[in-house]
């Protein structure tokens, strides 16, 4: 994994996406190349990485109607 993707992986694990949901991400080359436009995209737009994860990772959690305390488990 490169070091965009791998920051990009980080980003969103900070922001509480489950390494599940993003393992199975990473791993589809289409949804990879969502994820990276999208990203690339909202830096375009000014925005910080940290702003973008979360933007993102809210995203991802709408798209799956799941919760981020869903995972606490995992976190802890």
């Amino acid at each position: 994994m490169d070091l965009v993707k791998l920051n990009m992986y980080q980003r969103l694990r900070d922001f509480e996406v489950p390494s599940s949901i993003l393992d199975e991400i990473f791993a589809n080359e289409g949804d990879l190349e969502v994820l990276e436009s999208n990203w690339k995209e909202l830096e375009n737009n000014s925005m910080s990485g940290d702003e973008i994860a979360a933007e993102i990772a809210k995203m991802i959690f709408e798209q799956l109607d799941i919760s981020p305390d869903q995972f606490t488990e995992e976190n802890e």
